[in-house]
């Protein structure tokens, strides 16, 4: 397809002509069935709701089409809307625009859904089974054809992947708005979002899938070898390396599957269990995973041989992690470092595969019997924390990687508590790792998109963000240094580690310091020429944009973890402040109802309102966070608020007293 066809497509919208049915490509990674939820009334309602979309004449056809999808896949996806051109993040010049910041957003778009990016593509689906950019195609072309006609001012408001249309606005404003999810408190059950988002009025964007910010599994690599290494620093000696070491955990999706590759990075050997095969087969054919093994006499003989080698060297087991937890204790395989990244936010509709039954018998009883599911998963998970704790008590460090392991496991009746019965026996990663060293810190996973396409411009900008740390690092203060250095090493490593998949894209950890001079250096490239416009962008797992009580808050102690004022301030402060997009999303990371978060899109594009409005804007983006850290009176956020209130005159942060133990000793007796 040549490329005026593909504009032609884009501004083209809903197509003139009801197109033919089309059949389901074969051996592609499809979502799971949902769950069989509605009454008839309210099947009849989801495809009312549909249907809106398409001229009355089509309604016949379309409602049979509908009603089939609605009971084979327990959503309505319009498959047959689906464009035919190849979905990939495209150079910027090739999207037809009025703006190039619609078109940078475009471009987003198309990466997310990218096939080698996105975990189902066909369901429109990014990453965590159910992280997804749309509901449903003609929301896909609607957006498109919006974004390739508004003006810049105009913005666009996307109500949970429905495009609500373009309103007037200024070119100060935020080119598109963005919410997911955004529930009534009382109506964020697991079972609400299920209902809800089978009648079409509601989805969960999880934290980059709806935001159109994903880069790939990339995106949490960084975040995972950072959280890899200074786990075997808690346990090993210092000069002791984690070659020979065993690092075990489970899944292989869109954000699991960069553990193995970070476990190489951290130099350990690292053994990760995945019940899908097309999803194990997927990260090793793309490279991030260096053997596959079906067998588990065959895991374990290689094991062995890896560890008398002190190797480094990643290993995907096609199976259940319960029963590799089981089978290394059985076989006197020492653990060092153990964690688990199913999607148990999403327990019930294939986000963790209960040990004893097949993965297709799982995908059977999700639809037909979910109640026996349900009971099979609480009993396996059960199974799965026994195993952990034999593991514990022989001095494993198991850490709870923000997928609401410890949360559903506690909720199955498993033995996970601590002794007081209110936490849980082991941390989450932010408690003992991220938190402390790096969120407190104002550090977190800052990121950039090369939208020219080119791997030069990639390399041109790698090499900007390594000049502007260096010049950093000669002045960093003591607290931060490991931080520092650890980033210069990650990205001197960069492409030698092979990390694209999908856009030509980057992520590093840096604090405001760190993330404006580098978008300033990029900016000042883009406007000589040197490299095309960058969008910058970050996870919403960072410093500000997410209150989240079992992950990205789970260090804050002053009893406001369950608050969501942090993100909601965050998503209002950036969009007055220059984010070319932004958005804020119920659920994410750790399941519906169970955080809030937010995140933003940044076009650079060389001008001096792009450079204005990345000074005011990234300086807010971190520094709302390190306010709020450090009201709650965490060490390391007081530190980073003193010191930037010193160098940034206009900044006046309310600091907590602290008070002294000693003054309790006599009340409340």
């Amino acid at each position: 397809m040549n490329n005026n066809t593909f504009k032609q497509q884009i501004l083209q919208g809903i197509p003139d002509k009801l197109p033919a049915k089309k059949p389901y490509p074969e051996n592609v990674n499809r979502a799971p069935r949902r769950k069989d939820i509605l009454s008839k009334e309210e099947k009849q309602l989801a495809i009312r709701n549909a249907l809106r979309y398409f001229p009355k004449e089509w309604h016949k056809e379309l409602a049979e089409d509908f009603a089939e999808e609605l009971n084979a896949y327990g959503r309505i996806y319009m498959y047959r809307f689906k464009p035919d051109y190849k979905m990939y993040a495209r150079p910027i010049e090739a999207y037809p625009a009025k703006t190039v910041q619609a078109a940078a957003i475009m471009l987003m778009i198309q990466n997310n859904l990218d096939p080698a990016v996105a975990q189902h593509p066909e369901e429109l689906i990014t990453y965590g089974g159910n992280g997804a950019v749309f509901q449903n195609w003609a929301q896909y072309l609607l957006t498109m054809q919006y974004l390739a006609t508004m003006s810049d001012t105009q913005t666009l408001h996307m109500y949970s992947g429905h495009p609500m249309g373009l309103f007037p606005s200024s070119k100060n404003a935020p080119r598109v708005v963005v919410t997911n999810g955004m529930m009534i408190p009382n109506y964020s059950t697991q079972d609400d979002w299920e209902k809800y988002n089978a009648l079409g009025v509601t989805q969960y964007g999880q934290m980059t899938a709806g935001s159109y910010m994903y880069i790939g599994p990339q995106g949490i690599v960084h975040g995972t070898t950072i959280t890899v290494m200074n786990a075997f620093r808690k346990i090993l000696k210092k000069e002791e390396k984690p070659s020979g070491k065993i690092f075990l955990t489970s899944g292989l999706g869109g954000m699991s599957g960069a553990q193995p590759k970070a476990g190489n990075i951290a130099g350990c050997i690292t053994v990760c269990a995945e019940v899908n095969p097309k999803a194990a087969k997927k990260r090793h054919e793309q490279g991030w995973v260096d053997v596959l093994i079906n067998n588990m006499d065959e895991l374990i003989a290689r094991v062995k041989d890896e560890i008398t080698k002190k190797a480094t060297i990643s290993i995907a087991f096609t199976g259940n992690i319960v029963e590799v937890w089981e089978a290394f204790y059985e076989h006197d395989i020492y653990v060092h470092v153990g964690s688990d990244q199913t999607s148990l936010h999403n327990p019930w509709s294939g986000g963790y595969y209960p040990a004893g039954i097949t993965f297709e018998e799982s995908n059977r009883l999700i639809k037909e019997n979910p109640a026996l599911f349900k009971e099979k998963v609480q009993q396996s998970l059960r199974r799965q924390a026994d195993a952990i704790n034999k593991h514990a008590a022989r001095g494993t460090y198991f850490f709870d990687y923000g997928n609401a392991f410890l949360l559903e496991a506690s909720r199955a009746g498993a033995d996970i508590m601590a002794p007081n019965r209110i936490d849980f026996k082991y941390p989450s990663y932010v408690q003992d790792i991220l938190g402390p060293m790096c969120f407190d810190y104002g550090f977190g996973p800052f990121r950039w998109v090369c939208t020219s396409g080119k791997p030069e411009d990639l390399e041109a900008t790698d090499q900007i963000a390594l000049d502007v740390m260096t010049e950093i690092m000669q002045k960093a203060p003591a607290e931060i240094r490991l931080q520092m250095q650890d980033n210069i090493t990650w990205i001197k490593n960069a492409k030698a580690n092979k990390l694209v998949v999908g856009s030509q894209a980057r992520i590093l950890y840096a604090d405001a310091e760190g993330r404006m001079k580098i978008a300033k250096a990029f900016n000042n490239a883009v406007a000589q020429g040197k490299t095309g416009p960058v969008v910058l962008g970050r996870d919403h797992h960072d410093v500000s944009g997410t209150d989240s009580p079992f992950r990205e808050t789970s260090n804050i102690y002053d009893g406001s973890k369950f608050t969501a004022d942090m993100a909601i301030h965050n998503v209002i402060g950036d969009s007055f402040r220059g984010a070319t997009w932004v958005s804020i999303h119920n659920g994410g990371g750790v399941g519906w109802g169970e955080v809030i978060n937010g995140g933003f899109g940044m076009l650079l594009n060389g001008t001096k309102e792009a450079e204005t409005n990345l000074t005011n804007m990234l300086f807010y983006d971190v520094n709302n966070g390190i306010a709020r850290r450090s009201w709650a009176r965490n060490e390391g956020a007081l530190f980073a608020a003193k010191r930037e209130m010193q160098r940034t005159p206009g900044l006046q942060i309310t600091l907590p007293h602290l008070v002294d133990d000693e003054i309790f000793n006599d009340l409340f007796k």
